[in-house]
């Protein structure tokens, strides 16, 4: 069975992000979806003495009406200020260099877009679970919409299963894909907890808090079971 994975480009996502892309054996960005203001494409949250705080990107006009493939920086300091608030949130944790090589691994490309999708991309390579097969969505030459088009991504790639997050529960059409005798399943974010630097755990946070604080047992913490849709939906309603 070959499992597919879409996203939308994530700057430097949480360790759940990072058990959906494990399971991956193809892995397509959905980089010419139109950017949504208060996603997580251009921010991530990092621990604080004070509790967390978002990490975010300025962008030109805000983003607005823009595809993420074409979305610009609003200024170049926030590439130094995020180096900094790592370093010094993150100070004293064990491989705080292996994240920051992470970082400075990702934030080497120009285009923004590629930055984002390194972020994900370059941890994911450390943690040795980045998917054999990536593409971009952009590259595809789909002009389809909503479901249907995700439905003719996983085919184009040749896949049986589509794993997706709690977020398509709101508009996949499921029949649609039992139809194409394609399985959908949705993930159980079961992330393990680690030692952070602050009092308490919250595993909504990005990457490089586990990188930094775990290195290389940090695959053992990011989860990745799934379960078909019928139970996810079923499940959902009863809470």
């Amino acid at each position: 069975m070959t499992t597919v994975v879409i996203s939308q480009p994530m700057y430097f996502p949480w360790a759940g992000f990072m058990g959906q892309m494990a399971r991956a054996d193809v892995f397509i960005w959905l980089d010419d979806a139109q950017f949504s203001k208060g996603s997580f494409t251009n921010r991530v949250q990092i621990r604080t003495a004070s509790g967390s705080k978002w990490m975010s990107i300025p962008l030109v006009g805000k983003g607005a009406f823009q595809q993420i493939a074409a979305l610009e920086a609003a200024e170049a300091r926030w590439r130094c200020g995020h180096r900094d608030l790592l370093r010094q949130q993150l100070a004293g944790a064990p491989h705080l260099p292996l994240a920051l090589d992470a970082f400075d691994a990702a934030l080497s490309h120009e285009r923004l877009v590629d930055v984002l999708i390194a972020s994900a991309e370059e941890p994911a390579r450390r943690m040795d679970i980045l998917p054999s097969r990536i593409m971009r969505s952009s590259t595809m030459g789909l002009s389809t919409t909503s479901s249907r088009r995700v439905l003719e991504l996983v085919q184009a790639v040749g896949g049986s299963r589509y794993l997706t997050g709690h977020g398509a529960a709101n508009y996949l059409d499921h029949p649609l894909f039992d139809q194409a005798g394609i399985a959908v399943e949705y993930m159980c974010y079961d992330v393990m907890p680690w030692l952070q630097r602050f009092e308490g755990f919250t595993p909504y946070v990005t990457v490089l808090d586990l990188l930094a604080n775990v290195a290389d047992d940090a695959r053992a913490h990011i989860g990745g079971r799934s379960e078909p849709w019928r139970d996810f939906l079923e499940r959902r309603h009863q809470l």
